[in-house]
């Protein structure tokens, strides 16, 4: 049940679907939030990453599976930042950032994230679909054929599968969701342990010889050094979280109180991560081990395991994983986003569709084309993108604001509203994103930047967030304007 602001709040601002959420209708707890990282990390994509950063920087395993575990510590202190305004007064992202950028301003950073959404979406999609490829192959007896952008004719078949069902989840609302997460999230863990008891079993105990030593000094090293590696392993992590830190009030604000969310996050993110990443660590040094190369996407290890049965329930479980994270960060975001442009026009379902039809045009391009610049490339390039957003939220909120905010007037077009700026517009909220941004992206394209390559997220939302504070105190703003 959604609270109607006092006041007759306008058209172009308000619907049902942005609207604060009534006290009962929170009835989310820290299970949910912990399956929300769960499933997050426990996507293809994820795991994917995870397993690439072992290889990637040419560090001891145990050092990468470090500095993974604290970026998780990282990770947890940011959302429980942007959390707390949509726990407080039960409003989405979109509608939170009218605050900093103004009651239409705001459509343009809701844009960005939905933008960014939307190619992860479509990504995500992608790797769930290979989940899928995987139960249809093994079932049908399948193998190879004809490709078309990189996919067989069992490929674009499973990649179809997962849009529609995608789709249909969406459509039975946040609580189908919600319980699909709650099945997914533990059932991952049990089909993990599972592959990697196998491994452990096929290879023998000389693994544990190969646990971090075996990527040591790969290829792949990092010309900066094992300090400055370290340390791009834990930006580049934190860029992978970048879009879901940055929005996490969609999220929050279904949840029942604060403290019920910060655990939720403690529990899904720095221990979830450290229990998955030395699965990671463990099932990536005993490929090496078993078949004489690094595999990065555990649908391919399940198939070289050639277990029928671990193939069968391996491939439902990551489709589960994936599917159920690609809703929660990278779907229902852009669905509230993209209805925020025009609320009195477009209601979230609207939203998801243009959402859905949009991602399956760019998933279909991830083998030809986005998969030419890495894994990695592709994370550090979103998040730095994205990096400036999250800085000036919460510079906004906790410096600016001092955590005081008027939730009606965040849906009103009054000229007089404390958050009507110029024309509903803050121009120094957008020139300090412009400036940022420029900044971070900067440092995973630009040559002259490479130093500061893994670092994009982290600069981007130190300066995003000076420059908004900055501007905003030479302009004389109060926590009251």
């Amino acid at each position: 049940m959604a609270l109607t602001p006092s006041g007759a709040p306008n058209g172009d601002l308000y619907n049902e679907d942005l609207a604060p959420l009534a006290p009962e209708a929170r009835k989310w707890g820290a299970f949910e939030i912990f399956n929300v990282w769960n499933n997050d990390i426990q996507s293809l994509f994820g795991y994917s990453l995870a397993a690439s950063l072992f290889i990637t920087y040419g560090l001891n395993g145990w050092a990468v599976f470090a500095a993974i575990v604290i970026s998780g510590f990282f990770v947890m202190a940011l959302v429980n930042l942007t959390g707390r305004p949509s726990v407080r007064h039960g409003i989405p992202y979109p509608v939170m950032a009218r605050a900093s950028m103004g009651v239409y301003g705001a459509r343009f950073p809701a844009l960005v994230r939905g933008i960014v959404a939307i190619f992860w979406y479509g990504v995500q999609t992608y790797f769930a679909s290979t989940a899928v490829a995987l139960l249809l192959n093994t079932l049908l007896g399948i193998e190879g054929g004809a490709t078309f952008l990189g996919m067989t004719s069992v490929g674009w078949l499973s990649y179809l599968l997962v849009c529609l069902f995608q789709v249909a989840l969406f459509m039975k609302g946040i609580d189908w969701v919600g319980k699909f997460l709650n099945w997914a999230g533990p059932f991952v863990y049990l089909v993990m342990i599972a592959l990697c008891l196998v491994i452990w079993w096929k290879a023998g105990n000389g693994i544990f010889g190969a646990l971090g030593t075996i990527f040591e000094g790969s290829e792949a090293s990092d010309p900066r050094g094992p300090v400055a590696a370290f340390f791009a392993i834990i930006g580049t992590m934190i860029a992978y979280f970048a879009a879901v830190v940055i929005n996490f009030g969609d999220f929050s604000r279904f949840v029942k109180s604060e403290s019920a969310m910060k655990t939720g996050n403690f529990w899904g993110l720095p221990i979830s991560m450290a229990f998955f990443s030395f699965i990671a660590l463990f099932v990536t040094a005993g490929t090496v081990v078993l078949f004489g190369e690094k595999l990065t996407n555990p649908a391919d290890i399940v198939d070289r395991v050639d277990n029928v049965l671990l193939t069968l329930i391996a491939a439902l479980t990551f489709f589960a994983a994936t599917v159920g994270i690609n809703l929660v960060a990278n779907f229902i975001p852009p669905a509230y986003d993209i209805a925020n442009l025009a609320p009195s026009k477009i209601s979230a379902r609207t939203g998801g569709i243009i959402t859905a039809v949009i991602a399956f045009f760019i998933g279909a391009l991830w083998v030809p084309v986005i998969s030419t610049i890495g894994i990695a490339g592709f994370v550090d390039t979103l998040g730095a993108f994205l990096a400036p957003l999250y800085g000036i939220l919460v510079a906004d909120y906790y410096l600016v604001r001092r955590q005081e905010i008027s939730v009606d007037d965040l849906f009103s077009a009054a000229p007089e509203g404390p958050y009507y700026y110029a024309g509903g517009w803050n121009r120094k909220a957008i020139m300090a994103f412009a400036i940022a941004a420029v900044f971070s992206v900067a440092t995973v394209w630009v040559p002259a930047f490479a130093a500061l390559s893994g670092y994009g997220w982290v600069i981007g939302a130190v300066l995003g967030g000076a420059l908004h504070l900055g501007l905003m105190r030479s302009a004389g703003a109060t926590a009251s304007a």
